[in-house]
C-alpha cells in the first residue's frame, strides 16, 4: 500500500482519499430505500418496486450519451452535472409524500449513475495509467465496500419506520456526502478536465461512434463477458441470494443481512493482497480464475438449499457470501482495467459507457430471472443456470484472449511471457 501510494500522482491521491467518505452516504439509503417508500410512506409494495426501478432504467437509458458527452465536455464537467442531480433528488426524496415527487427524485438519482458511471472512470483513467490502474480500480472498490458497509450499519442502527424524520435524516446525509467530491472537483481538481482531443488524421477520418467500437472483437467479448457477470453476480445479490436463502435454504433475515456483512468484510480485507497476486499476469486468466470461484460459490448456495434450515444451510449461504467476495476481488480491477486500455484518450467515455451498459443490463436482467425461477419453485435450475453462466465466463474470457492486446490484458511490453502466463 504504502508503494502504491508513493507511486500516485497528487491528483490520484485526492481522489482515492475520500472515496469511503463519499459512498458511506449511499450506503445510509441504499438498504432502505424500499422499505422507506412502502412502510414510511405508505406507497404498496408493488409500486415502491416500480419506482426503486426507475433508478436502473433510467442509469442505462442516460449511460450512452453520458459516455459520448464525457469525451465531448471531459469527466470533470459530466461528474459536476450527475453529483448535482444526486445532491438535489436525495434531497426531493427526503420530503416526498406522493409517488410522483419520489419517482421525479429516483429519476434524478438514476441519472446521476447513468452519467458519472463512465465519467467517473474516465477520470481515473486520465489520472493513472498501467499496472497502476489495474491497482486503483481495484482499491477503489474496496474502499466504495467499506463505505456503504459503515453506511449501511449506520443506517441500520438509525433508521426507525415509527420515526419517519430518521428516514428524512438519512436521505439528507447521502446528499451532504455529494459535497464531498463536488469539493473536490471544484477545489483541487478543478484543472483535471479528464478530455482528451481526438488526433488529426485527415478529413477522410471515419467519426468514432458506439458501433464502430462495438465491431471491435475484444470489445464485444469484453462487453458480452461483463453482461453475464452482472447477471449471474451483482444481479442475484439483491433479489436472487435474499429469496433463495430465505425460501429454500430457510435461514433467518438476520443470516441474510450477516451475509452480506462477510462479503463486505471480505472485499476489505483480502483486496490488496488479491491486488499483490494478479499484478502482470494476464487478466482474462484472472477471469477464468473468477469464474472458477463464483462457480463453487454457487455450489455452497445449492447445498444450503438441500439440506434446508440448519447449520448447513446457514453455513453455506455465508460460506456463499464469503467465497463470491474473492470472486469480486478479482473482477473490479480486471475489467475497467482493461476497457479503458483498449480506448484511446479521446474515446475512453464511451469505452467506458458500453461496459457500464452492460453492467447495468445484466444487473436489471439479473433479477428478473431470479424472480421468475423461484417463484416457480425451481431451486436446482436456478442454481444450475448460474454454474452455467460461470462456465460461459470462463470461455468468453479464452476467446477474448486471442483478440485483446498483449498491453491491455495486464502484460507490459518489456515483460517476459513467463511472468504473464
Amino acid at each position: 500500500m504504502r508503494s502504491f501510494w508513493a507511486a500516485l500522482p497528487t491528483e490520484g491521491r485526492w481522489l482515492l482519499s475520500t472515496v469511503a467518505i463519499q459512498t458511506l452516504g449511499r450506503g445510509l439509503t441504499l438498504p432502505f430505500t424500499l422499505i422507506y417508500l412502502h412502510e414510511v410512506r405508505g406507497f404498496d409494495l408493488g409500486l415502491s418496486g416500480t419506482l426503486m426501478a426507475l433508478i436502473a432504467i433510467v442509469g442505462l437509458l442516460v449511460t450512452g450519451p453520458g459516455g459520448a458527452l464525457t469525451d465531448r465536455y471531459g469527466a470533470r464537467a459530466i461528474l459536476i452535472t450527475g453529483i448535482s442531480a444526486m445532491i438535489v433528488g436525495n434531497v426531493v426524496l427526503a420530503f416526498a409524500t406522493t409517488p410522483l415527487v419520489a419517482g421525479i427524485a429516483l429519476v434524478l438519482i438514476g441519472f446521476n449513475f447513468g452519467v458519472s458511471w463512465p465519467a467517473f472512470n474516465a477520470l481515473i483513467a486520465a489520472v493513472v495509467s498501467g499496472d497502476l490502474r489495474q491497482q486503483y480500480f481495484g482499491i477503489n472498490f474496496a474502499l466504495v465496500n467499506l463505505g456503504i458497509g459503515v453506511g449501511g450499519i449506520v443506517g441500520g442502527i438509525f433508521a426507525d419506520v415509527d420515526r419517519p424524520g430518521t428516514f428524512t435524516a438519512i436521505f439528507l446525509g447521502d446528499a451532504i456526502s455529494g459535497l464531498v467530491p463536488m469539493a473536490l472537483l471544484l477545489g483541487p481538481l478543478r484543472h483535471v478536465h479528464g478530455r482528451a482531443t481526438a488526433p488529426d488524421d485527415g478529413d477522410e477520418a471515419p467519426a468514432v461512434s458506439y458501433l464502430s467500437i462495438l465491431r471491435q472483437p475484444a470489445v464485444r467479448w469484453l462487453t458480452a463477458l461483463t453482461f453475464v457477470a452482472m447477471f449471474i453476480g451483482y444481479g442475484q445479490l439483491e433479489a436472487g441470494l435474499p429469496g433463495f436463502a430465505r425460501q429454500a435454504a430457510e435461514v433467518s433475515t438476520r443470516t441474510v443481512g450477516l451475509a452480506f456483512a462477510v462479503n463486505t468484510a471480505v472485499i476489505v480485507l483480502l483486496q490488496f493482497t488479491v491486488l499483490n497476486r494478479i499484478s502482470g499476469r494476464l487478466r482474462t486468466r484472472v477471469m477464468v480464475v473468477m469464474a472458477v470461484i463464483w462457480a463453487g460459490a454457487w455450489g455452497l448456495l445449492g447445498l444450503a438449499g438441500a439440506v434446508p434450515g440448519g447449520a448447513v444451510a446457514v453455513a453455506g449461504v455465508l460460506g456463499f457470501m464469503a467465497v463470491f467476495a474473492l470472486g469480486e476481488t478479482l473482477l473490479q480491477p480486471t475489467v475497467p482495467a482493461m476497457s479503458n486500455d483498449l480506448a484511446a484518450d479521446h474515446t475512453r467515455g464511451r469505452y467506458n459507457a458500453i461496459s457500464a451498459a452492460a453492467f447495468q443490463a445484466g444487473a436489471i436482467a439479473g433479477p428478473v430471472v431470479a424472480g421468475f425461477l423461484l417463484d416457480h419453485d425451481l431451486w436446482s435450475a436456478y442454481v444450475v443456470l448460474m454454474v452455467v453462466g460461470c462456465v460461459a465466463i470462463a470461455a468468453m474470457a479464452l476467446v477474448l484472449e486471442r483478440h485483446v492486446p498483449e498491453t491491455a490484458n495486464g502484460r507490459s511490453p518489456e515483460a517476459p511471457a513467463e511472468v504473464a502466463s
